[in-house]
């Protein structure tokens, strides 16, 4: 997906404050990076891009709770009881007034389960949201630079950040909760941490990324060579993970929450590297389709052409003075009617059959006081019925072809032909 990804700086913000950013358009690769302050910071690439803002380790904290069961949890379900119930279960462990910190749940957090909560300064973090929107950079998601959780390789991963004077190192993946610590990047270290230096062809040596500028001293602390990792990337991979550490009342409101995240998803699959087979499928179905009704109305179309060439063939071939056709079935239907005239027959549009149909369907003893005549039409006047009369009268008329109506206190009797 189109994002713009900042990191955070650990001081609040100021006038001099300046933000690392990237831009990438798919989610995993940067467009462009580098640093800005909030009003210079660029847009999103494409349009539904969201603004993601990555919190360093440094900033948070991490705790391991178990919540009370029967708690209701959810985007919805932050309310002011679960955030007492939380400072409750951290009071003791953080160092700070939990009021004047900011809590948030691990995705997909269950009651009566142990949950990771993510703690940090909220004074800070709210600061810092409040001066990106002021600057035009509405923030979609907060997300933690590292978090616990299972690891990519299934282990323990190390990686080393910071700088040449003040090295560190972070843990990920570790023990049987998954858990995430920085310490810092030293032999003695990494030797309390259980985390000997191992030989270049150890399997079981853990995965190991540094960013450039401690690269070298992690690999002389650890005794084997790294896998440069910079912060762009680690910005990268934080906005892909499921975190959102914008909760209780730093939330966006249900409706901006599902709008950006709709924006999001048409996003990443309009331009994520992961929907690329699904987008070709896509484009194909709807290709596929396209030709398909095309063809179908191709055929429709030949097939009522096909039909006006038999209706005008028919007529022609029928009365072969008709020399050209305009409407067939309008032109049929007058030589038909110059045919009977000829012979001296009658046609149902005719007076007399009119006259015959309403006699026979009229109840008896029923006379009209006058009666008007227009071709396929008849008018009686004068007759009246009662309900039950008038729908055996409509019932006898179409048992012949005929159907009837009161208009303007007249019956009047048409043929079925007639529009």
């Amino acid at each position: 997906m189109s994002s713009l990804i900042l990191t955070l700086p650990l001081t609040p913000p100021g006038i001099t404050t300046t933000y690392s950013y990237a831009l990438t358009s798919d989610g995993h690769t940067a467009a462009a990076h580098a640093h800005a302050a909030a009003g210079l910071l660029p847009e999103p690439s494409r349009p539904g891009g969201e603004v993601v803002a990555v919190v360093p380790l440094a900033a948070l904290s991490w705790q391991r709770v178990q919540l009370p069961p029967g708690i209701p949890l959810g985007a919805n379900q932050q309310t002011p009881r679960l955030r007492s119930i939380l400072e409750g279960l951290l009071e003791d462990r953080l160092l700070d007034d939990p009021a004047q910190l900011h809590f948030a749940l691990q995705p997909g957090a269950r009651a009566g389960s142990p949950v990771w909560v993510a703690v940090c300064d909220r004074s800070w973090l709210r600061d810092h949201l409040q001066a990106l929107e002021a600057a035009g950079r509405p923030v979609s998601r907060v997300v933690p630079e590292f978090a616990p959780g299972p690891t990519a390789s299934g282990g323990t991963e190390i990686f080393a950040i910071g700088t040449p004077d003040d090295p560190q190192m972070v843990l990920c993946g570790q023990g049987a909760d998954h858990s995430v610590t920085m310490l810092p990047l030293s032999a003695a270290v990494l030797a309390l941490a259980g985390l000997t230096p191992q030989a270049e062809d150890d399997a079981a040596a853990p995965v190991v990324r540094a960013d450039p500028a401690v690269a070298e001293a992690a690999e002389r602390t650890l005794g084997r060579p790294v896998t440069l990792h910079t912060s762009t990337q680690r910005a990268l991979d934080a906005a892909r993970g499921d975190w959102d550490l914008a909760q209780f009342e730093l939330a966006s409101t249900g409706r901006l929450r599902a709008m950006r995240k709709a924006g999001s998803a048409a996003s990443a699959f309009l331009y994520g590297p992961q929907w690329r087979a699904a987008r070709w499928a896509t484009g194909l179905l709807a290709a596929a389709h396209l030709v398909g009704l095309n063809a179908w109305a191709w055929q429709e179309k030949q097939a009522l052409a096909a039909k006006q060439v038999a209706v005008r063939g028919a007529l022609t071939t029928t009365f072969p003075q008709v020399k050209v056709v305009v409407d067939a079935p309008v032109q049929m239907e007058r030589e038909l009617t110059l045919l009977r005239q000829k012979a001296g027959s009658v046609s149902p549009r005719d007076l007399e059959p009119l006259m015959a149909a309403a006699g026979g369907a009229l109840p008896d003893g029923r006379v009209p006081s006058a009666v008007e005549f227009a071709p396929g039409e008849l008018r009686l006047r004068g007759v009246t019925l009662a309900p039950d009369e008038e729908s055996v009268f409509n019932t006898r008329l179409q048992a012949a072809g005929y159907r009837a109506r009161i208009e303007d206190g007249t019956l009047l009797v048409r043929s079925e032909g007639t529009p």
